[in-house]
């Protein structure tokens, strides 16, 4: 990740891979003046007015906000000429960060947020062997090699979430800061990528319980777990939001399920169940509770593998 530097005043995170989103928002939060409150908002559901007093209003604490609109994209499109009007003079004591999956180059509110803001690209590299190589080391301070970069990138392919969760679990077993071919091969994170795959295919069949079981099983095998689950939680999470985003859209189960690579086939039928049952608002409260959750954890509140099972349980009463 890069070096820290003094955030913008506007952040447009856009593109279609939530990791890279979430690692651009990590990047914003890191940047912000020390104890700045994070607002979460649901751009589906969200009011100008609501957002634009909290960007304008003073923090109960810290020094700053950072006021950050999930699922943007709705939110723009009814407020485009009030938000170009904010953007040319934005708050000197907030930071906007707009989640958006896309923002053509050729519209108004795209050169305005250029101008005052950053416009930050949230797309898939078509040279995943060199974003591998450069995570590696970047984020877990390894170095692997070009071949084992590209088999990485052909055994995975191009879901940046999977493929940090995999470089992560390589780092903690690599011999002398290295990581080779021979590595990737034995490695035995594919075996707990399926354990979380399955935790997040159980809730979103609506099973808690299994979910839970499940949870417990991996951090006892793979303690490190708890510090990565918060990301595929919320990747989990944003698929679900896209999938009843597509729906309204007109699209079917099957086209959702290819472009939101929903596997294996039997668990689309129950992905869409969950995702109805939960909605927008389920989805928007569900992604609050993980974003304090994560926040927690990271400040010592709790542990953070019960804090990740006080969220799954609390899925079954969502």
């Amino acid at each position: 990740m890069p070096t820290a530097t003094a955030n913008k005043p506007v952040h447009a995170l856009v593109g279609s891979d939530s990791f890279l989103q979430l690692q651009k928002l990590a990047l914003i939060l890191d940047r912000a003046p020390k104890g700045s409150q994070r607002i979460d908002i649901d751009g589906e559901r969200a009011d100008l007015a609501e957002v634009l007093d909290e960007l304008r209003s003073f923090a109960m604490f810290g020094d700053g906000k950072v006021v950050v609109v999930q699922n943007a994209d709705a939110f723009l499109t009814r407020f485009r000429e009030q938000l170009e009007e904010y953007v040319a003079h934005p708050s000197d004591s907030a930071t906007l960060v707009l989640r958006l999956s896309s923002l053509p180059s050729n519209q108004r509110i795209y050169k305005a947020i250029a101008k005052t803001g950053q416009i930050e690209p949230c797309e898939p590299p078509k040279d995943l062997a060199k974003w591998i190589t450069e995570q590696a080391k970047q984020a877990h301070q390894v170095t692997i090699s070009p071949d084992a970069a590209r088999m990485l990138a052909d055994l995975i392919g191009d879901d940046m979430g999977r493929l940090d969760n995999e470089l992560a679990k390589l780092a903690l077993s690599a011999t002398n800061g290295k990581i080779d071919p021979e590595n990737v091969a034995t490695s035995v994170a594919f075996q707990r990528e399926q354990q979380m795959s399955e935790m997040t295919n159980a809730l979103a069949a609506g099973r808690a319980a299994d979910a839970v079981k499940k949870w417990r099983q991996l951090i006892q095998g793979d303690p490190s777990a708890e510090f990565r689950a918060v990301t595929w939680l919320a990747i989990w999470l944003t698929n679900v939001r896209k999938a009843l985003a597509m729906r309204k859209q007109g699209m079917q189960p099957f086209a959702i399920a290819q472009a939101l690579r929903i596997w294996p086939r039997e668990m689309q039928g129950p992905f869409f169940e969950t995702a109805q049952a939960l909605g927008d608002r389920g989805v928007a409260r569900a992604m609050d509770l993980l974003a304090e959750i994560d926040r927690q954890s990271k400040s010592g509140v709790g542990d953070a593998a019960e804090n990740v099972e006080r969220f799954i349980l609390s899925m079954a009463l969502t």
